[in-house]
């Protein structure tokens, strides 16, 4: 967790304009429908300048971003997202233009696919994701602007945005979504929430299962 440290130092005085919304046109994921959302944040590392934030609270901003963003895909094939909170800092109030912290945080995903009861990246994915910066936080810094509660809800929208623009990329690339025809006896499924999270202990949640090709 060393070098989670370093980059949540690093990031104290950086500035990022990463947006994402729910309400956003839907990006092409060809046949993905969000299975269980699994988030995990157990072993998540507080920076060096930041305010405290519980498991339980970066579990839930988290899951319900997942939830709001990647529920709203009916494709007719099942995906499910494991997601690690690693790290993050919730800038306090800081000193204007001299020291203005910004907020950051760092997440691992893996993606599995229903049907063949496997993961689709066998390495997880690591995101650094930063709030998005106004005017007014640029100078005075966001610990000032905003509240604890809605720097975590803004990382958690960002968040969101990056792993779905990496979803698309994987699409487009790799074909992660495309139709397939799967026999029903071949079809496996998942069965078990935890072997989705990329960790195995701690504050775990998940949405409800949905039904995929009605």
């Amino acid at each position: 967790m060393i070098r989670i440290f370093a980059l949540l130092a690093g990031f104290a005085l950086l500035s990022a304009c990463t947006a994402s919304s729910p309400d956003e046109p839907l990006a092409d994921l060809g046949e993905f429908r969000l299975g269980h959302n699994i988030v995990v944040a157990s072993k998540a590392q507080k920076g060096p300048i930041s305010r405290d934030a519980t498991s339980e609270e970066w579990v839930s901003v988290m899951t319900k971003a997942v939830a709001d963003r990647f529920g709203r895909y009916e494709g007719s094939q099942l995906y499910h997202l494991g997601i690690s909170v690693e790290g993050y800092m919730l800038a306090p109030k800081g000193v204007p233009v001299i020291y203005n912290p910004k907020s950051a945080l760092i997440i691992n995903v893996t993606v599995w696919d229903d049907a063949a009861a496997k993961k689709l990246n066998d390495k997880v994915k690591q995101f650094t994701v930063f709030e998005t910066t106004t005017g007014n936080t640029l100078l005075m810094g966001s610990g000032r602007e905003r509240s604890r509660e809605e720097q975590m809800q803004g990382l958690a929208r960002n968040a969101v945005g990056q792993i779905e623009g990496w979803l698309v990329q994987k699409h487009k690339e790799e074909g992660w979504f495309d139709r397939r025809e799967v026999a029903e006896s071949e079809a496996h499924g998942v069965t078990s929430v935890t072997e989705i999270a990329p960790l195995s202990d701690g504050v775990v949640t998940s949405t409800p299962l949905p039904a995929a090709g009605g």
